[in-house]
């Protein structure tokens, strides 16, 4: 029986020019794990791990958003996913900066399904995950 926690997302999009941020708060009751994609030069890089605490954020990218589209990935901290998506890209057990998203096992690394998050070409994005009734 799986009793991982059912997420949602909740995109909360503000637009101010003071800082450029890509946030995800937690707004569940369990701590979670969360990884992250995006285009970094022509090519997808993949980062994790950033560990939120129930009703905290954490900012994933403290950067100007140079990527339109962001992608996310979360997990329980007891690895079972609870966040996952379509886009296929590579993680790691422990934190990691991963360039390229093809023959994850290949190179040692773990495919997992990330979600794809249009931040509109926005400098600030804040992204909430949320548990499902």
């Amino acid at each position: 029986m799986n009793f991982a926690p059912r997420l949602f997302l909740a995109i909360l999009w503000l637009a101010t020019p003071a800082r450029a941020e890509f946030a995800v708060c937690n707004q569940s009751f369990d701590v979670v794990n969360v990884a992250i994609g995006q285009d970094v030069q022509g090519e997808f890089q993949t980062e994790g791990w950033w560990t939120i605490g129930p009703n905290q954020c954490a900012n994933v990218i403290k950067d100007e958003l140079t990527s339109r589209y962001i992608y996310l990935y979360a997990q329980d901290v007891f690895g079972q996913p609870i966040l996952t998506g379509t886009t296929q890209m590579c993680i790691a057990p422990r934190k990691f900066t991963i360039r390229g998203i093809t023959e994850c096992w290949s190179r040692g690394d773990i495919a997992a399904g990330f979600i794809e998050v249009d931040t509109l070409k926005t400098q600030r994005w804040t992204l909430f995950l949320a548990a499902t009734p």
